[in-house]
């Protein structure tokens, strides 16, 4: 988890942005796989759930160091 973190800290405002969109549309998909029976792991949603938490903390604390 901790490379991770370190990982988003690296990137930039808009790679941030980027990023949050990816796993949003994942996140989407991922929904959808469970709904229709189709997702095999469910704990790919709480993944990717805390992924994208982990990426609006950072743009957060970007943008607030902008200002």
């Amino acid at each position: 988890m901790k490379k991770r973190a370190n990982e988003l800290r690296e990137l930039s405002l808009d790679e941030l942005r980027l990023r949050e969109q990816e796993l949003n549309e994942e996140m989407f998909n991922l929904r959808v796989r469970h709904a229709t029976g189709q997702l095999e792991n469910p704990m790919q949603l709480r993944r990717v759930r805390k992924d994208i938490a982990r990426v609006k903390t950072f743009l957060s604390e970007k943008e607030g160091a902008q200002k």
